[in-house]
């Protein structure tokens, strides 16, 4: 007997559920499975897969501890989205508990794939670009296929073909690595979800904007300045494009460029001011620079539709290195000024 305790005291939670499930048979580990989702019935068939001779001692202690909880008889805690809710409240101030609980809630849905198909395309889109193309990808094809389809639509078009391509290309996911890309979701995505729908909209608005190609920029903007000069101009100040990386200086210049691909900032310099191409070629060794501008050259006319997504790669690039305190962005003004 002690020695079935103890067995039973080094299984995980989800071994237990899984010997659990097969004691009780097809019938009624059928009617449980009818419950469940696929990623919970796959990760508890896996288990059992790997679970091998387990004694009837054993069963009957987990029967035994089921008993026990279900009858409070161990005076265990149940953790549940309504304890942790009037735990807190009793705690910290109201105005703290709410903003913490929103952060928790998240979008509706049992898992994280359905979390995710309650997020707007656009939301998502904005973050899911950041990424690499094959974790988009393994993301996009956990998600319903409606909605993965309309936040294609929304990601650049270049890196939108990446990401098909990748699907196309997809065999089976290892477990763990879907693990670690809900880890990631939820640590960074959801728990940022509730704090950027709280963000100024001159902010907001301004991220948007900045996504936009130039020509409907140039007539969005043209429109609200018409109608609210005010919030144009702090919109203006809030943007951040390709011709803003003036503001880096060349260290900054010589980091971005480690970064970035070739034949991306060819593109994007193709399309930007004499300003910025200098600035970029004078951090360049002499041969690089030459075989850039060859390269820039040998492309002919291009889309400038193209040269916008490869632009805004580069200043994506340009913002997660100053996030990350890798690189510096100058707002312009004195104060930011470096003394060397």
């Amino acid at each position: 007997m002690a020695k079935a305790k103890n067995e039973l005291r080094n299984l995980t939670g989800q071994q237990k559920a899984a010997i659990f499930m097969l004691a009780l048979g097809q019938e009624h580990s059928g009617q449980l499975f009818e419950l469940m989702d696929d990623e919970e019935i796959r990760d508890l068939s896996t288990t059992m897969a790997d679970l091998g001779d387990i004694s009837s001692t054993v069963i009957e202690q987990l029967f035994l501890e089921f008993a026990d909880t279900l009858s409070g008889g161990t005076g265990s805690v149940v953790g549940s989205f309504a304890t942790a809710e009037r735990l807190l409240y009793q705690s910290l101030p109201e105005d703290r508990v709410s903003q913490i609980l929103e952060e928790i809630r998240g979008p509706a849905g049992r898992t994280m794939w359905d979390k995710l198909g309650n997020v707007n395309e656009t939301v998502l889109a904005n973050y899911l670009k950041n990424e690499y193309p094959q974790t988009v990808a393994v993301i996009l094809s956990k998600i319903n296929p409606d909605h993965a389809s309309r936040v294609l639509g929304v990601l650049p078009e270049n890196f939108s073909m990446e990401v098909i391509m990748r699907m196309l290309r997809m065999e089976s996911v290892q477990k763990e690595v879907l693990d670690h890309i809900e880890k990631t979701l939820r640590t960074e995505f959801m728990t940022n979800l509730a704090r950027t729908a709280k963000r100024d909209s001159h902010e907001m608005m301004a991220d948007i904007f900045n996504n936009l190609d130039r020509n409907t920029e140039a007539r969005f903007m043209s429109g609200l300045e018409e109608r609210n000069q005010e919030s144009a101009d702090k919109i203006k100040a809030l943007m951040f494009t390709f011709e803003d990386l003036i503001r880096l200086d060349n260290t900054g210049i010589q980091t971005l460029l480690r970064t970035v691909e070739k034949d991306q900032l060819a593109l994007a310099l193709k399309g930007g001011s004499e300003e910025v191409k200098t600035l970029f070629f004078d951090n360049m060794s002499e041969r690089a620079g030459k075989m850039m501008k060859e390269d820039m050259e040998t492309m002919g006319a291009v889309r400038l539709k193209e040269v916008d997504e490869a632009q805004a790669v580069i200043v994506q690039s340009a913002k997660k290195l100053s996030e990350s305190g890798e690189i510096v962005i100058s707002s312009g003004s004195d104060e930011d000024e470096l003394v060397y």
